[in-house]
């Protein structure tokens, strides 16, 4: 079921990919120009910091704002438009079980390749101390806000004790939670909340109408966003870095566009290139704005409109998919441990490295939709390994750029397994076999 939208252009306007990728590419070749010939001047970092970030962050702000009521809307009329508890159950054990599996095995493909590249063998112990001293501050503080978040705490904070304060914190996993719980009772109080529906569906539109509105700043927001971080970082941090950089990209290709384009084919039943046609909205916002919560409207708007996706599977799905299903995530972190264990001169035992498998894929799981998110969940690891959790700082130069990356995998993780269990729905084939109107 989409959402109509009264004439309202915004997503569904199909020149905004053009202009979101003219945007990307500009920002990007005029901040390595500006890296290049002005770095460190004062004037350009004015540029920067009164001008492109203060663009790119209303437009991630924007994004941002109207998550939480989409959230709560799309999750309760999702399971709402289900029905059926029972029926509610099944969803909920494949969906869980769908990513696991697709993190797990992100997580061990991370292992393979960055084992046969091995890239920590081409960082100098030069090079690694200058990267260490330059951000010895920040790399501080990321491990000082670690914590050990992969505890029993991590169970417990599911349940809010306040899901106002889940949401205000952006705690979306707690706050789906309470969505969740709200949801069932209203199942059980069928007949007392048709008015609730209405409500809620009227929200929901609004919602979208203000989804579409945020989406017309895309291409100044993302020609903003990619300036700010090349125009600081510049190309030259990828020169010693090469060999990291292109182990994560590549491996990221390979799992998006070869083993999800495969999991499209033979269990959602479409041609891929079709579907990474379809989705390419999404995908490019998740690759602008580096987080999956931001990207979530156009997630939900993309699953209904171009894939035909129905609510009932998109609204209980994809924004468990948002916190939960972060396969690119899974991938980066096992690919980070093992090469700063290389970059150290670590050598790891087969169990260690099958615990780094385990550890990041439950990592990724409760990793923050947001950019950066799951830096801090990384240094976790690295200290449970034996790894000194400052090392984390050689790769905060390039983290910006491989995080818009895997985040854009973990959105089409998101809408892949989306398709997949709604064309594995009971008696429903034909949900998915062509796009809404």
């Amino acid at each position: 079921m989409s959402i109509p939208t009264d004439g309202v252009p915004g997503a569904t306007d199909r020149h905004l990919n053009a202009r979101i990728v003219v945007g990307l590419v500009l920002g990007t070749v005029a901040g390595v120009v500006a890296n290049a010939w002005w770095a460190g001047h004062p004037l350009l970092n004015g540029i920067v910091t009164y001008i492109a970030q203060p663009v790119g962050q209303i437009f991630l702000r924007f994004l941002l704002m109207v998550v939480v009521p989409l959230v709560f809307t799309t999750v309760v009329l999702g399971v709402v438009g289900i029905g059926d508890l029972g029926h509610l159950g099944k969803l909920g054990i494949r969906t869980l079980a769908f990513f696991l599996g697709t993190t797990l095995f992100a997580s061990a493909l991370g292992l393979g390749l960055v084992l046969l590249v091995a890239p920590g063998a081409a960082i100098d112990a030069s090079f690694r101390g200058t990267l260490i001293e330059t951000f010895a501050t920040r790399a501080a503080e990321t491990v000082a806000a670690a914590g050990t978040d992969l505890g029993v705490e991590t169970l417990i904070n599911i349940v809010p004790r306040n899901p106002l304060a889940a949401a205000v914190r952006g705690d979306l996993i707690a706050f789906i939670f309470f969505a969740l719980v709200f949801a069932v009772a209203m199942l059980r109080a069928r007949q007392h909340v048709d008015p609730l529906i209405r409500v809620l569906e009227s929200i929901e539109r609004t919602i979208m109408i203000m989804v579409d509105m945020a989406m017309r700043m895309a291409p100044i927001g993302v020609a903003g966003l990619a300036f700010a971080v090349t125009a600081r970082l510049g190309l030259g941090i990828l020169a010693p870095l090469g060999w990291y950089v292109a182990t994560v990209l590549l491996g990221l290709a390979v799992y998006q566009f070869g083993v999800l384009g495969v999991v499209v084919r033979v269990a959602g039943k479409r041609p891929p290139l079709t579907f990474f046609r379809d989705i390419r909205l999404p995908m490019l916002t998740a690759f602008s704005t580096a987080s999956s919560s931001a990207t979530l409207p156009a997630t939900i708007r993309t699953a209904e409109e171009e894939l035909g996706i129905p609510r009932t599977v998109s609204g209980f799905v994809l924004p468990l998919g948002a916190t939960l299903n972060m396969n690119g995530t899974a991938f980066f972190a096992t690919v980070t441990v093992v090469f700063l264990a290389q970059t150290f001169g670590i050598s790891l035992p087969p169990g260690t490295l099958g615990m780094i498998v385990v550890l990041t894929a439950l990592s990724a799981v409760s990793a923050a939709g947001i950019p950066s998110g799951s830096i801090p969940l990384i240094v976790v690891i690295l200290e449970a390994v034996g790894i000194p959790g400052e090392a984390i700082a050689l790769i905060f130069g390039v983290e910006p750029l491989l995080g818009m990356a895997r985040t854009s995998t973990n959105v089409t993780g998101d809408l892949c397994a989306a398709l997949v269990l709604a064309r594995g729905r009971a008696g429903r084939p034909t949900d998915v076999s062509e796009p809404a109107p």
